[in-house]
């Protein structure tokens, strides 16, 4: 079954993470940065292929952390983070987006990101 968060649950999952979720966008622009530079041929400060393939584990296992949590990962460029909660007796998604200081929006399941509201 899958976890249903409070709003306070949520906000506390998301604070409890913050060094995990910084770490993960840090690695992510060392991938990125790194990948570039080994498919143009240039040099990178980075490291090599082995480099590569390192921070790509940790990325994954930095969002398998998350999705251990029951936090659903909608997109990783920029970070999209839905926690699945009720509101009113309907089915919501408790959403963050890389960016902001703190969770403050939701949308219904069936709608995505298009139908968010500020909670």
């Amino acid at each position: 079954m899958d976890r249903i968060f409070t709003i306070d649950e949520a906000r506390a999952a998301l604070a409890d993470n913050h060094t995990a979720i910084t770490q993960f966008l840090e690695r992510r622009a060392d991938f990125a940065e790194l990948r570039w530079a080994l498919q143009h041929d240039r040099e990178a400060a980075k490291g090599g292929v082995a480099e590569l393939k390192a921070l790509e584990a940790h990325l994954d296992a930095g969002l398998s952390g998350l999705r251990d949590l029951g936090v659903q990962i909608k997109g990783i460029a920029p970070l999209l983070l839905d926690f699945p909660a009720e509101l009113d007796g309907r089915k919501v998604l408790l959403c963050w987006l890389e960016g902001e200081s703190e969770l403050e929006w939701y949308h219904r399941v069936e709608l995505g990101l298009i139908g968010r509201r500020r909670l």
